[in-house]
């Protein structure tokens, strides 16, 4: 990302509950049990992998918003398609709940058995050892730089930090983040969270950072920029959501393009004119990883519903949200992408590039030490 491209929070309640896993998992074929399984091979044919998933019947998820890269029709998708019940647990929370739910939940059957995950979230689960190495049956078209090399996480579908803006409320709406400082936009300017919890946050402070002078390994620049914003009365502490996007709480929102699209689509019959554009100045996009975890307590539903995601299947429904699936260019390639729905994509400017895990770590002591200084 130079532009980071990938082409293409609510706190968690109750997480100490009791609930033991009582039953080991499954043998899947040649003696390999479901939680240890790598592939589909592992449980013999995808039929063997469907028949262990809808024999658990099963699966746990968590921060799965039903309006966030289309999760409500593919978690109905996968429920229609499969005798698995998805239960998704605290819609809103971040990453950072992910990752505590799967460490406070070690061992209970209320513990997640996926999680959707944006960076550094995924090195630093995968660095703890919190997840369980497989490979989909796509895996080998993944792009190398868009996956950990022992399968413990991939990226799945992603998008464009961009700036969406009620035309109803804001005369002339912001198109970069240098806009964002005009005096006109006192009290109108939020992000979708805290950048140390929440992926999408985390996005936008990184893209103004680029912005601003900085880079991958040096955020500074986009930390200072929101202390301005704070200091100058436009940004506000506000968590931006759909709730508040149709209140008109916040009519300027630092998010996704696929999210800020999804909400012109939704708002449209409700007075509110949302507008979204990709800043000239901060071009930043990034995915989202799935990962299971390795103590899942439903392993074999865990593995199908990566199954589903990563098929072509799956993709499409994530493009039907304006999200960017992963498999984009494999599947533009073989003709499977639905060409309706990439032609509704953003243009935007700006090659695949991405920071590397020493960088990711620099930012996120820099996000720790910093944010809440420069915003208070």
């Amino acid at each position: 990302m130079v532009a980071a491209l990938a082409l293409s929070t609510v706190a968690l309640t109750s997480l100490t509950a009791c609930g033991a896993k009582e039953e080991t998992a499954p043998a899947a074929a040649d003696g390999v049990k479901s939680d240890a399984a790598v592939s589909v091979a592992d449980f013999g044919t995808m039929k063997d992998l469907v028949a262990a998933a809808e024999k658990e019947g099963e699966l746990n998820a968590i921060a799965l918003p039903p309006d966030w890269a289309n999760y409500g029709e593919i978690i109905k998708t996968f429920e229609a398609k499969y005798k698995v019940k998805v239960k998704v647990e605290t819609p809103d929370a971040a990453s950072a709940d992910e990752i505590n739910a799967i460490k406070s939940r070690k061992g209970q059957d209320r513990a997640p058995d996926v999680v959707d995950l944006g960076i550094p979230f995924d090195r630093s689960g995968a660095a703890d050892n919190l997840f369980a190495p497989y490979k989909v049956a796509s895996y080998d078209k993944i792009p190398a730089s868009q996956k950990d090399a022992d399968a413990r996480w991939y990226n799945d579908y992603g998008g464009y930090i961009s700036i969406g803006c009620d035309a109803s409320r804001v005369k002339a709406c912001p198109t970069t983040f240098a806009d964002l400082l005009k005096p006109e936009y006192k009290g109108k300017v939020a992000l979708n969270g805290n950048p140390n919890k929440s992926g999408s946050a985390f996005g936008g402070v990184y893209a103004a950072a680029l912005a601003n002078g900085g880079s991958f390994g040096d955020i500074q620049p986009g930390i200072d920029f929101f202390g301005k914003l704070k200091k100058s009365g436009n940004f506000i502490p506000v968590e931006s959501t759909p709730a508040t996007v149709e209140k008109g709480e916040t009519p300027i929102s630092i998010d996704w393009d696929y999210l800020n699209a999804s909400y012109a689509d939704e708002f449209k019959s409700k007075g509110v004119d949302w507008k979204v554009s990709v800043p000239t100045d901060g071009v930043y996009a990034q995915y989202y990883s799935q990962a299971i975890n390795k103590d899942a307590p439903h392993p074999a539903a865990a593995r199908l519903w990566m199954e589903f995601l990563y098929s072509a299947e799956g993709q499409n429904l994530f493009l039907a949200g304006n999200a960017r699936p992963v498999l984009l260019p494999a599947m533009t390639a073989d003709g499977t992408a639905d060409k309706a729905l990439v032609a509704k994509l953003p243009e935007v400017q700006g090659a695949p590039e991405f920071p590397e895990s020493a960088d990711l770590d620099k930012v996120k002591a820099a996000l720790a030490q910093n944010w809440d200084k420069a915003v208070s």
